[in-house]
């Protein structure tokens, strides 16, 4: 009896499992994502005390129990990536919604009383807290600009909207990133941007698409190439301090303290790598004299990173520990910068049969009503593997959610894999004596 009931809780759970996986297209999932996203976007505030909410913060008492209600309208790098998906997909379905819809949400923020408002919590906490107290207020990274995490990606993504829709406060804040990228961002003597923990001057694989994804827009806005030359340098100085020649991936962080490599090879520190390639790529002009060297060091990752899909096409947390679990976001970048390079021609055509297995893996962990799963939570540097085997994983955040998008959108009209039959071939073998 109890086998019985076993085997019935069994097949209940593999039935649901089976429905629960995406079946449509690639745009059709990556429009329900979006669609569900936009619906779930509320655009207020809350006191969290006594939890009456607020559209716009003009004339409400000052208090530090408010915050934003929601994730999507909060000031955080994954909403970068998310809104440059966003934008992507607007381009891709000729759908201004999804446009307008990132333009309300920086237009939200950049409300001068919403902004005022959370600065002064800002300026309070700081001065009674210093920079600890100052970590779980809403948008305090738009105050706070001391490192990527605070302004790469979404400066980024402004810049996308600024080509757009032009607008005075978002080109100040752009101007401002700028200002901290090239001026007050730690690097190494060669240039290489760093960081000052959790060792002095440490290169986080992260970091490279923090700062490229911005370099290399600025670059295509202003048609000044020195941002394409910065941004060049960092994918080539990335390469020499986190490659890893013999297994073909990159480690997630370079202690140039100790001279010694992080334990991992952390899935997203690729993937974030690969994507920033892809964006330079993207833009950088057909004549820069480093685009063929940039080039070859991205047919390098792909090449490598191709080695590491497991079965179910999805790649591992740690890319080298099969043992470690399937995760997504990482996938998702592989198979955008896949499909990107197919699409370019900048990696042979073949490799599109590994983007078409990724966005297989990827449909086990989406629905059709546009829910992601296997998001592993955001993930500093720890000196053990058990850190990133035990990372947990979240739904529908926008930690994913952009990856996601971005990949879906790429596939959505990708080239078909095919190859050559040898049927074809076999009259151009002959003897020849």
């Amino acid at each position: 009896m109890y086998r019985k009931s076993l085997i019935v809780a069994f097949a209940l759970f593999t039935t649901l499992a089976a429905y629960s996986q995406a079946t449509q297209s690639a745009d059709q999932i990556a429009i329900a994502i979006a669609d569900r996203i936009m619906s779930e976007t509320p655009y207020t505030f809350v006191n969290t005390k006594t939890e009456q909410t607020y559209t716009n913060l003009k004339n409400v008492p000052f208090s530090m129990d408010i915050k934003v209600q929601n994730e999507y309208n909060d000031w955080h790098y994954t909403n970068g990536v998310l809104n440059i998906a966003l934008l992507e997909l607007a381009d891709k379905t000729k759908s201004k919604k999804y446009e307008d819809y990132v333009f309300k949400n920086m237009n939200f923020v950049f409300d001068e009383n919403n902004l005022n408002f959370f600065k002064k919590q800002y300026d309070q906490a700081f001065s009674e807290g210093g920079w600890r107290a100052i970590r779980k207020l809403t948008w305090h990274m738009i105050f706070r600009a001391k490192r990527l995490d605070d302004n790469g990606p979404m400066g980024a993504s402004l810049i996308e909207l600024q080509m757009r829709k032009p607008n005075k406060a978002f080109l100040n804040y752009i101007n401002e990133t700028n200002d901290h990228l090239m001026y007050a961002e730690p690097r190494l003597e060669d240039g290489t941007i760093a960081r000052l923990w959790p060792h002095e001057n440490t290169i986080w694989a992260d970091d490279l698409f923090m700062g490229v994804a911005f370099l290399c827009r600025m670059g295509k806005m202003t048609g000044d190439t020195k941002y394409f030359d910065d941004a060049a340098n960092q994918v080539l100085n990335y390469t020499n301090y986190l490659w890893h020649p013999e297994k073909q991936i990159y480690y997630h962080c370079y202690h140039t303290d100790t001279k010694e490599h992080g334990v991992a090879h952390w899935s997203r520190a690729n993937g974030w790598i690969l994507m920033a390639q892809a964006d330079l790529l993207t833009m950088l002009p057909k004549n820069h004299p480093k685009r063929q060297a940039l080039i070859e060091n991205f047919k390098q990752q792909v090449s490598g990173v191709a080695r590491y899909q497991g079965k179910n096409g999805l790649w591992y947390q740690i890319l080298d520990k099969t043992d470690s679990y399937e995760e997504i976001t990482g996938t998702a970048m592989f198979v955008f910068g896949i499909a990107r390079g197919v699409r370019e021609g900048w990696i042979d055509k073949d490799f599109i049969y590994v983007a078409e297995q990724g966005l297989k893996g990827m449909m086990t962990k989406m629905t059709d009503e546009g829910d992601v799963t296997a998001i592993c939570v955001g993930t500093g540097i720890m000196p053990s593997l058990s850190f990133y085997y035990n990372r947990k994983t979240q739904e529908n955040a926008p930690m994913g959610e952009g990856p996601v998008l971005r990949a879906l959108v790429e596939m959505s009209d990708a080239i078909k894999y095919s190859e050559i039959s040898a049927d074809d071939q076999y009259d151009k073998i002959v003897i020849k004596k």
